[in-house]
């Protein structure tokens, strides 16, 4: 078994929640939801290439928070990172986030997992459906309460929203950490039928800069 050990990386894996819905403010106007609050989980992974694929394995991280009037203090991270992962960030949670960036969010490295599953699968495929199958547990709870716990604002209830919106994060980042190392996921389709979706979610190996600690072999 060959492996070759490159530069440290920085991720970031991240989830965020409203303070409105569509049916609120129109439909498709993600510039009038609002952020309630992001949470993401910002780690250092050491890249691994082990027989042709190049993986990174973790060496620490930690879970932050950021509420919507501390956003300012939380793009740095964004913008540090080697590559931002989510479900379905791109197509929802950028949006969303745009109206409190200077900078072109959208341009910065990401990895959406629904994107990727849409791409091979055909169609989107919930992060609970696939939780399920892959990881053996769901959400945490249903998403319409994240809306209504920023409406209640007590202390209760945002504690409540936090620890949703990390729990998603946790959720995401053990989906995408199990892709990595077994290069699929499982989810039931809509006729509960259990399927397997091949899937590398690998640096590219143009992506892979300077190499640090030479060649192992054992």
């Amino acid at each position: 078994l060959d492996i070759i050990f490159f530069k440290m990386k920085t991720e970031v894996i991240f989830d965020i929640e409203t303070q409105r819905w569509f049916d609120e403010v129109g439909e498709d106007n993600h510039k009038a939801l609002g952020v309630s609050i992001v949470s993401l989980y910002s780690r250092k992974v050491e890249e691994k290439e082990i027989e042709g694929r190049t993986i990174p394995s973790e060496v620490d991280g930690k879970m932050l928070s950021f509420w919507e009037k501390e956003l300012s203090s939380m793009w740095q991270i964004f913008q540090s990172a080697d590559r931002i992962i989510g479900f379905n960030t791109i197509g929802f949670d950028v949006p969303v986030l745009e109206p409190y960036t200077n900078f072109p969010l959208k341009k910065l490295p990401h990895l959406d997992i629904l994107s990727k599953v849409k791409e091979a699968f055909g169609r989107r495929i919930s992060l609970d459906v696939i939780a399920k199958e892959t990881l053996g547990r769901g959400k945490t709870e249903e998403g319409s309460i994240a809306t209504e716990l920023w409406a209640k604002g007590d202390k209760k209830s945002l504690e409540r929203l936090k620890a949703y919106c990390e729990a998603d994060v946790a959720i995401t980042k053990d989906i995408y950490d199990f892709v990595l190392k077994n290069g699929y996921l499982s989810f039931k389709d809509k006729w509960n039928t259990p399927r397997k979706l091949e899937l590398d979610f690998g640096y590219p190996k143009d992506d892979v800069r300077e190499r640090q600690i030479g060649l192992f072999r054992s």
